[in-house]
This record gives structure tokens, sequence and C-alpha cells, in this order.
């Protein structure tokens, strides 16, 4: 089989995550349980989950010139992500996200910092990368103007591009047009495309599973009972899965089932990207049924 190009543009974070029994009200000190430093931000999780996948994956961003750029750019080699496309950026820190787990679930403040440099300049140098790419992946943690810029320059050149929104936010329909597939989360598609029904649209519902739409009609992909340690990264998961699907010439309803195994595969361990999971680990679990 053909070993899928993927080219990630996108944010690399360092991940700052506590983990808590109680969430503070304002004002409030409460004693947390644990805290770790966590490589992360959604396209370096992406890029890592199309790597573990079987894909060679290609990322586009920015770090800054600190000790966690250190760190962040030796994580990614060692997950066989191709980082000549990655600058260093002078006078500025990494970006970052704190996260505070609780109750199996998450609440997250992001800190762009370098990544708010990844300008359409940028995209301009690292062009050549982006052209020979079989699927490209874009999230919202870079400049709009980027993302724009992204999309255009994708549909120009006739690569498949997948835009998951999030964090949600506002593009001009003609830029969603020039989208491949769009991959929302139920509140983010609230946001972002109420009264749409969007072929381009495969909506991720969690445990649910996944909605899309085919002939005008919205149609179920069931999710996976699993028992749910952490749910970040599960859709950063299931976004790099279905890129390598749909690159491997996967059909969108088996592309779709392949990324839902890979997440909830995802969910069993801490950190975005602890628990995303090897082909081999997909495979398994198919057959285990």
């Amino acid at each position: 089989m053909h070993q899928p190009k993927i080219t990630v543009i996108g944010s690399i974070n360092m991940d700052l995550v506590t983990e808590t029994d109680v969430v503070p009200v304002q004002g409030e000190t409460v004693r947390g349980m644990n805290f770790q430093t966590v490589p992360g931000g959604k396209g370096a999780n992406q890029a890592v989950a199309a790597a573990r996948l079987g894909a060679e994956v290609t990322m586009v961003g920015r770090v800054g010139d600190d000790q966690f750029g250190d760190v962040l750019m030796d994580h990614l080699r060692k997950e066989t992500i191709q980082v000549d496309n990655i600058d260093r950026v002078p006078n500025t820190p990494s970006g970052l996200a704190n996260i505070i787990l609780s109750e199996q679930d998450n609440r997250i403040i992001i800190i762009a910092g370098a990544n708010g440099n990844v300008t359409t300049d940028y995209i301009e140098q690292t062009k050549a990368a982006i052209l020979e790419s079989d699927y490209v992946l874009l999230q919202f943690e870079i400049p709009k103007e980027t993302i724009e810029y992204s999309i255009e320059l994708c549909h120009k050149h006739e690569i498949p591009v997948i835009v998951n929104p999030a964090p949600a936010m506002e593009l001009d329909k003609t830029i969603w047009e020039k989208a491949t597939y769009i991959t929302p989360n139920e509140t983010e598609r609230q946001q972002l495309f109420t009264k749409q029904r969007n072929e381009k649209l495969i909506t991720t519902k969690g445990k649910q599973g996944v909605s899309l739409i085919e002939a005008g009609k919205e149609q179920e992909v069931g999710g996976y009972a699993v028992d749910v340690v952490d749910t970040t990264g599960a859709g950063d998961t299931f976004n790099g899965a279905l890129a390598v699907a749909l690159a491997e010439g996967q059909s969108v309803t088996e592309a779709v089932t392949f990324a839902n195994a890979a997440a909830a595969l995802s969910v069993g361990k801490i950190g975005a990207q602890g628990g995303m999971p090897t082909r081999e680990q997909v495979e398994q679990f198919f057959e285990k049924g």
C-alpha cells in the first residue's frame, strides 16, 4: 500500500496539565492531584496521530526560542515527523495550553506564542512541502488569514484539505466551499453551520460517534464504548486518522469508522498524545470486534 503523505499546518504547544477533583470557582484555591507538562497543540497532535498510524507526516508550524521549543522539536522527531518546515521564532515563547482535567472532562486556555507567527509569508516559504501532500490537515490555533490562505493554496493545486474548525471561528463562505471536508464537533457545528446541510461536514459527537451528510440526509456512524481516562486529543486523533484513511483511498464511511476506532483508543491514557494508537493497535481493536 502507498504510504500516504500528510502535511499538517498548525499549532505546536506545550500542554500544562493539572488534574483536580474540584474545579475552583472565582477567588477559590483547591488542591489538585497531579501536574504534567505534555507536548500538544492541535496541529502537532494531529501530526502525531497520523504518524503513529503509518503516514509520512510533515509538520508546518513555529515554536519559540525557549526550552519548551527544544523539547517540542525533539519530541516530534522521535515521533518520526518531518520537522524541516518548523521554524524557531526569536524572543517569543512557544505556544502553551493550560488544561484542567476534572470529572472525565477538560477545560483549556491556549496562549498562541509562536503559533501567532505562522503567517501567510511562512506558508509561501514552506509551499514546496505542502504541494507534495496527498492530504493537508488544518486547525484554528493559527492566524485566520493563514488558514484561509492555506485552504486557497490547496484548492488551487487540487490538494485535498481537511479543515478542523477548532476553536470555532467564522470563515468566508467561499473559503468553506474550497475545503474537501470540514470536521467540527457538535458545539462548533452549532456555532458555524446551524442552517447548513453541507456534504463536506463530518461532525464528531464523542462516544455517540460521527454524523455525515450524504445525498442531503444525515447518516450516523456509531462510536465505541470504552473506559475514559482523558478526552483531551480524541478529536485530534480522529482528524489524523481520518486523513490517513482517506489518503489511502478508503471511502468516507470506512475512513470515519477507522477514525472512530483510533479516537476511542486514544481516551484510555492521560494527555492529548498519550493514548494515540499505532496502526497495529487499531487493527487489533477491529479484530476483537
